[in-house]
């Protein structure tokens, strides 16, 4: 089993592309990893660290590569309580439902019992032309919380 899944929602690729950039990250830093870009339920185990990283869709939603399992984890009710996880968002500041994905995704998480590790990451597309740079500079923090916790 991986040290940490990393879990991708995209619809034009970004986060596909923060996810594998990340992974390369947490890689280089000694952890083992999976990445899934829009992972199914029967693919992730209900334990241990994802690290969440999704676009929005539409008026605020979770891309449809990765509703499925969202709407999964909340209809059939999955215990959560043994997972922990990071949260990286993309949109765009133009939209009211700026970063509503992740939004979504957190709240659906933390609902069935899910612990998040530090602070959300809203990335701002329209502010950052390569969403990579915010995204690894935030996973820095995000490893020393890991191995301190």
């Amino acid at each position: 089993m991986p040290d940490i899944t990393l879990i991708s929602g995209s619809t034009l690729g970004s986060a596909e592309y923060v996810a594998e950039h990340l992974e390369e990250k947490l890689n280089q830093a000694g952890f083992t990893t999976e990445v899934l870009h829009g992972a199914e339920l029967d693919e992730v185990k209900n334990e241990g660290i994802w690290l969440v990283v999704t676009s929005t869709h539409g008026a605020g939603e979770i891309p449809d590569n990765l509703l499925p399992l969202f709407e999964q984890i909340e209809q059939q009710k999955i215990d959560l309580s043994q997972l922990k996880f990071g949260a990286i968002g993309l949109g765009s500041k133009e939209y009211d439902t700026f970063c509503g994905g992740i939004v979504t995704a957190e709240r659906i998480l933390q609902d069935r019992g899910a612990k998040r590790i530090g602070d959300r990451l809203d990335i701002d597309v329209t502010e950052h032309e390569i969403p990579e740079d915010p995204a690894e500079v935030w996973l820095e923090n995000w490893i020393i919380l890991l191995r301190n916790d």
